[in-house]
This record gives structure tokens, sequence and C-alpha cells, in this order.
């Protein structure tokens, strides 16, 4: 009897004879460095961005003071930002010792980061497939794509280019253990897949990835029988994910990112994970009206769309899985794409955003190999359109080139971003109480309380909003209309020490000092532990004569927060104005120590030493 003969996986049609690498490889990856730098350079005049920025490092005492021993154990044992990325902080504080607070150069590295991941993912895909071109065009892709501009022209988003580096190279090592099995090539494989999902969890999907690879262009999978090795194979890693996925639920759940069912029912969630999925693979082909904040449409989503996007996805889906024997470039790059959205594609709410830009940065990957090997087999079939595909490949760049040209201007600083998002989005709650927050920095009030307006107008409870207008009411000196939206907005959080704090500072403004002395211990009494508020209280009590409390308080703001300048500063006035100007000096000095632009610190030091000088005469 005939021995049954295997169905194996043909070869693709028009695989080069070996993965060989020579001079015409060097010369695209120099062009990849060269034209993605060229497009990307000009983040090096940028500026923060108002959104994270501030949480990840302009406000964030221990990425600015760089490497430290105590800052690495804080990377690794700390929750801040409602995430566990250690690999993400020490890299914010390498650049802080290295560049301080200017913002190119922290963007700059991000560039360069996004510049290692294309080169890395040529050669991955170069000396896994055989080919060429079609390698060379996805990481050009890949590098020239406007949708990845919010991964590297946002600095706090350099947990997705550190993350994508150390993924990539996990994809290289694994393909250099198939060629030779041994435990010291599966080491580095988990390393650099461990080493990335410290710096972003996106990568939990990963060992589903390794797996897809297996059955093209790796080609380990060419019958069931396969199958179970290759995940057994698998299941240390897939135990990293597990410990991951742990660590992260708790991290968001303690930092309250994840939404409640009842903010965001199941129902919800399904529609917008379907629509976000179509509305990710157009805008892969067509780039348009890219925003740094998609909200939720207030109608929610139409039915229509939810259809729509079912059938869309479905049809896909089903031609990639009857043609995956004879084109399986098609259904490993579908199920990328698909796969690797699956932690952030809103199933799980975190944060309230209906998408986003930066989570096409690795699954878009997918996409770009389905559809390029798709081009590359025509191409291979019928030389005729060889050369219409070159040029429209060539065109294709081109035009992602420009378009990500444009789009990195965009994100030249706050106000220029959050104005660009709101001319492409609808009611957009977020970004209109962060344009205002921008604009009241500048101390443009009056357009900033415009913006605060429209955020009260989507969500008149917004208490963020509340509280910012009165602040800035405060500062114009509108003391009468500012204490009526702090008010309102303790009405809605009565233990929040900001808003009893922001009261106090409008009653002062008003003359109505014991009932702001009040306020400020209020203010205190519900967060104790908060340098500001000793700060605020202890110039209160300075003001109402009484030095030795408000001595008492500035020095326990000072032991709470040794860094601020202007506690330093104000703790020298307290104590100069009590006669004891050798021991303000010190405090002045230090003040101007930490933040030498303190000019207010260098005329009170200057005093001081008049004051001991006339003083020992």
């Amino acid at each position: 009897m005939a021995k049954k003969k295997r169905n194996r996986i043909p070869p693709h049609p028009s695989a080069a004879v070996g993965p060989d690498f020579g001079w015409t490889d060097v010369w695209i990856l120099l062009a990849l460095v060269l034209v993605t730098l060229g497009v990307y350079a000009q983040v090096r005049t940028h500026q923060f961005i108002s959104l994270d920025d501030d949480l990840y490092i302009c406000d964030n005492p221990i990425v600015a003071r760089g490497l430290t021993l105590s800052g690495i154990a804080w990377a690794f044992t700390t929750f801040h930002a409602a995430n566990w990325h250690p690999l993400t902080w020490l890299s914010h504080m390498l650049d802080g010792q290295l560049f301080g607070l200017n913002a190119g150069a922290h963007l700059l590295v991000n560039a360069l980061l996004h510049i290692a991941n294309s080169c890395i993912l040529f050669l991955f895909l170069r000396r896994a497939t055989g080919m060429r071109w079609s390698s060379a065009l996805v990481a050009a892709l890949f590098a020239l794509h406007p949708l990845h501009v919010e991964s590297v022209a946002w600095a706090a988003e350099r947990k997705d280019t550190l993350a994508a580096c150390f993924g990539l190279l996990a994809l290289a090592a694994y393909v250099r253990y198939t060629e030779k099995i041994s435990w010291p090539r599966y080491t580095l494989v988990a390393l650099f897949f461990a080493l990335g999902l410290m710096a972003k969890p996106m990568l939990v999907t990963w060992p589903f990835v390794f797996l897809l690879l297996d059955f093209w262009p790796l080609r380990r999978l060419a019958s069931r029988a396969d199958f179970w090795p290759r995940l057994r194979e698998k299941l240390p890693l897939f135990a990293v994910v597990v410990a991951s996925m742990i660590v992260t639920f708790l991290a968001q759940a303690r930092g309250g990112a994840v939404r409640a069912l009842e903010d965001a029912p199941l129902a919800l969630r399904v529609s917008n994970a379907i629509v976000s999925y179509a509305k990710y693979s157009f805008a892969t082909l067509w780039p348009a009206d890219l925003a740094v904040y998609y909200p939720f449409s207030a109608g929610g989503i139409p039915t229509w769309q939810v259809a729509g996007a079912l059938l869309w996805l479905s049809a896909l889906t089903a031609l990639a899985l009857r043609s995956a024997r004879s084109r399986p470039w098609f259904i490993v790059g579908w199920l990328w794409f698909l796969g690797t959205l699956v932690p952030v594609i809103g199933l799980v709410q975190v944060g309230g955003q209906a998408w986003a830009d930066r989570y096409h940065y690795l699954p878009s990957i997918g996409l770009f190999v389905a559809l390029v090997f798709g081009f590359a087999e025509l191409a291979a079939a019928q030389s005729r359109v060889r050369i219409p595909l070159a040029a429209a490949s060539a065109v294709a760049l081109l035009l992602c080139a420009s378009l990500t040209a444009v789009q990195i201007t965009r994100w030249r600083d706050s106000i220029t971003l959050f104005t660009h998002t709101l001319s492409v989005t609808g009611d957009n709650l977020v970004i209109e109480y962060n344009l205002g927050h921008a604009l009241g920095q500048q101390r443009r009030y009056d357009e900033a309380l415009t913006h605060f307006a429209n955020a009260l107008r989507i969500k008149p409870d917004f208490f963020d909003a509340l509280i910012n207008t009165g602040m800035t009411l405060t500062d114009l000196g509108r003391a009468a209309e500012a204490i009526n939206f702090l008010e309102r907005a303790l009405r809605i959080a009565p233990s929040s020490s900001k808003a009893h704090t922001q009261l106090a500072l409008a009653l002062v403004q008003q003359g109505r000092q014991e009932q702001a002395l009040l306020e400020f211990r209020q203010a205190l009494a519900l967060a104790p532990q908060d340098a500001d508020a000793r700060v605020n209280l202890g110039l209160m009590l300075a003001r109402q004569g009484n030095l030795a409390e408000a001595t008492e308080q500035l020095e326990e703001a000072v032991r709470l927060n040794p860094d601020s300048a202007e506690a330093h500063n104000n703790l020298g006035l307290v104590l100069l104005a009590g006669g004891k100007t050798d021991e303000s000096i010190p405090h002045f000095s230090t003040a101007l120590r930490l933040k030498p632009e303190l000019a207010v610190a260098r005329d009170n030091l200057q005093r001081a030493r008049m004051q001991l000088s006339a003083g020992k005469r």
C-alpha cells in the first residue's frame, strides 16, 4: 500500500536561492537610515507635549536625576503611570542624565530607535524569507508610514520604540535559533522577549508570532503533527507572558487606568474593537486626519459601521484561510495584524480613547508583509507588471515620506498638536481640556477659558476643567467667578486637596484671610505628605505674622521635597523675615543651585547677604 504523502506548504514562488548578505543589502540599510533620519530629523527642535510627557519626564524628579541606584530600584518596583515597564524608565533616566530636559535630544533618541527597528526588521525578513527587495519594501513602509509618527515624535512613547527594538531582535534571534536548535540560542530569544516586555507589555502576543513564523516563512509546521512540538517549545515564553499580564493588570488597576464596565459596557467595547480593526486596516492604506486622541462617539457606534467592519474583516479572514497553503504570507500577515492588536483593541479599556495611532506600530508589519509579498508573487508570475509595481512602490514610499514629514510638524508643540487634533475630531473632551491647560501655561488665559468652557459643555461635571477654570479666573483677577467654579468642583470631589488649595488662593485675592487659612489647613489635612500644601499654608501663616508655625510648615515642605527650589526660597524668606538671616542664606543658595533661572531667589540671596554684612559692621 502506498504511503500517504504529507500536504506540505509549497515554497515561495519567488524566493531567493539563499539568505546571502551582500553589498546590495548594505546599500539598502544605508538608504533606510539616511531617508528615515532625513524625515525625522526635525524632531530635534520639538518640545515636550503636555500629555504624559510631564508624567514621564518633565515633572518626574526621579527621571530628572538620571541613573542612580535609588532610581534603578524605583524603576523595578513602581507602578507609576499605571504601568510596570522598568526598562522604559531606565531609558528615560539615561536621557535625563545625558540631555536634561532638552526635548529635542530625547526625541532624537526615539528617532534613532525607530531607524534601528526598521533596519532590524529588514535583516529579520531578509534572513527568514530570503527575499531582498520585498523585505526592504516592508522595512521602508514601516520606517516611513505616517501612523508611526506618534510612537516616535512623542517622548512618552519611548516604550513603543524600545519594546519594538527588543521584540524585533527576538524575532531575528528566533530565526537564528531555528537554523540550529540549541539552548543558548533559545535563551537569547527569551532574553530579548523579556526585555521587550519590560519596556512595554504589548509584546504579550509575541509567542503567537513565533508560531506564525513557524508556518511561514520558516516552514516548521509542514503538517498537523508538527503543531504540538512547536507549541510546547514556546511554553516557557507563554509563562513569561502570564507573569507580565498579571503585573500589568495590577499596575493599571491600581493606577485607575482600567475603565469599569459601567463606564464602557461590554457591547460598546466589542463594537468598538470590530470597527477599530477596520479603521486600522483602512488607515494603513489611507492615513488621513490623524490625531493624538480619538474620542468615543457621543452617540455610540452606528450599527451600520459595526456591520460593515464585520463584513470587511470576515471577508479578508475567509480569503486568508482559503489561501493559507498556496499563499502562506497572506494568512501570516493577516493573523499577525489581528493578533498583535488584541492587547490594545479595547476589550480591556485602558484610558478613554477609541483607538490610537501608536497601537499600529508593530501590528502594521503584518499588513505590510501580506501586501508586499502578495505583490511580489504577482510580479514573479507576470513579468509585464514588474515595472508598474516597482513604480507604484516608489510612489507609495514617496507619499508616505511626504505625509510623515507633514505629520511630524504637527507634533512640534502641545498647542500645535492639540489644535490640529480638534480640527479632525468631533467633541473631544480630553483635547479641549489639554489645549486649555497648554494655553494657560503660556498665559493665554482668555483662549484657555474658551477651551475649558468647551470641555464643560461636553461634560458639565468634569472636575479637572472646573478646577482649571477656577485657577485661570484667579490668575485673571476674577476671584468671585473663580470661587463659583471651585465650589462646584468641591461638590464633585470634597476630598480634593487641590480644590481646597485653589479656593483658598481665590479667597486670598478677595481679602478673606481667615476663610483662606481654613481652606489651606483643610487641604493639608487631606494631603499631609504634599509639600506644596505645606508651602501654601506656611506662606499664609507668614502673611498673618505667625512666623514660628510658618517656619515649621516650610521646613517640613523642604524635608518632603528637598528638590523644590520654590520651597527653599520661601523658607529662606520666612527665616529672613524672622531675623534669622544667616539661616536663610543656605536656602536661597540651594534654590539657585536647583533652579539657576529663579531670579527671585538670586535677589533674595543678595538682600540677605547685604543684611548680614550690614549687621556685622
